[in-house]
């Protein structure tokens, strides 16, 4: 066991890209925007996640030689998703451990990346808390605790960020080069070492949870996600990322950024069918999946500024991203042109594309 630990320990590794989202408390900020989509997405499942606390979850077993519990927010970014989403989770097992007659302490571990703004986070935390809090720092594809250490782990909208971007596809001479494009969607080819990606992170992801949660411990997992069956390059969520690569290619042939720059820039994101992400689960052997819900996450009707909203989320998201690889020095030109053709696609009104879905997912480990 001790050899595994080694092989798997979180290390600052030069394979492994950091990719925070835009720290502060600014217009572009990610604590400013992520009320639109991601927060909406936490409200909807909050639901679900009661329900699979209340029914599954037994606390006097998990904390039988500890009247602490330990639970870990993984991929937290900033701002008040993550600390919403810690609420909701906490309010649901108080009140089982209540009715079980027990009285738990919280301990709330806040993980992202070195990079991730942990000091906007941290003057966030509201002071009627009703748990510790203390930061993690470094990738959640490899190890972050000790073994059989955690009761709960949580995750939102961020195992669909990768660790890297595979390097065929910034590669002129690979058949998977991803010209014109900035996201999986496009060729066979392409989509091909994109999903290997996905499935090597994933598969890193599992195994380094299933040593640090304790057996009969849960994970929730929320992400976006395509429906099964459908072409990614359908979706509206992947191709509005992708008019991120459009917009970039057009500042390009304005002469305004440099096009072989622009050919080798790729979003390290892939958004995952819900069989795929099944499929790892089951091939770990490590969780059982206790429920499983694709939902349905509509446009609302004052179209302009839902999609204006969009924007926003998604350059707080991508914005740092693009200033390692490009610079800053056109950052407002290409958010505002990107802008522009989010609102003049169809993308959320055709029938042509397949609307935003997401995916909540509730495993118990075995």
């Amino acid at each position: 066991m001790e050899t595994k630990y080694k092989e798997i320990r979180n290390r600052d590794d030069a394979s492994v890209k950091s990719y925070p989202m835009n720290g502060g408390e600014g217009q572009y900020s990610y604590a400013k925007t992520s009320s639109f989509y991601q927060q909406r997405g936490l409200d909807i499942t909050k639901t679900f996640l009661s329900e699979e606390i209340t029914k599954k979850l037994d606390v006097k077993l998990l904390c039988s030689s500890s009247n602490s519990f330990n639970i870990a927010d993984l991929g937290c970014s900033v701002g008040p998703n993550t600390l919403f989403g810690i609420q909701n989770i906490i309010q649901s097992i108080e009140l089982t451990s209540q009715f079980q007659g027990l009285n738990v302490q919280f301990q709330v571990f806040f993980n992202d990346h070195t990079s991730n703004d942990f000091n906007t986070l941290f003057k966030s935390l509201p002071p009627g808390r009703t748990y510790f809090a203390a930061g993690v720092p470094g990738t959640f594809y490899g190890r972050l605790f000790p073994e059989n250490s955690l009761h709960f782990v949580h995750s939102s909208y961020a195992i669909h960020w990768l660790s890297k971007v595979p390097e065929e596809v910034a590669d002129k001479n690979s058949a998977a080069w991803n010209k014109g494009r900035v996201v999986h969607g496009g060729s066979k080819e392409v989509e091909k070492v994109f999903s290997c990606q996905y499935e090597n992170c994933m598969e890193k992801f599992l195994r380094a949870r299933a040593m640090e949660i304790v057996c009969g411990g849960f994970m929730a997992l929320l992400l976006p996600c395509i429906p099964n069956g459908a072409d990614p390059a359908k979706s509206s969520l992947v191709a509005a990322f992708d008019l991120v690569g459009s917009s970039l290619m057009e500042l390009a042939e304005r002469g305004l950024l440099d096009e072989a720059e622009v050919d080798s820039f790729n979003l390290p994101i892939y958004v995952p069918a819900p069989a795929k992400l099944e499929s790892l689960i089951q091939r770990n052997g490590c969780f059982k999946i206790e429920r499983m819900e694709q939902f349905l996450r509509p446009m609302t009707h004052d179209k302009r500024q839902s999609v204006e909203k969009l924007a926003l989320v998604i350059r707080s998201g991508v914005e740092g991203i693009i200033k390692q690889h490009l610079g800053s020095e056109f950052i407002d030109q290409i958010f505002n042109l990107y802008t522009e053709k989010l609102i003049e696609s169809e993308l959320f009104s055709s029938a042509n594309y397949v609307p935003m879905f997401d995916l909540f997912i509730f495993l118990k480990r075995i």
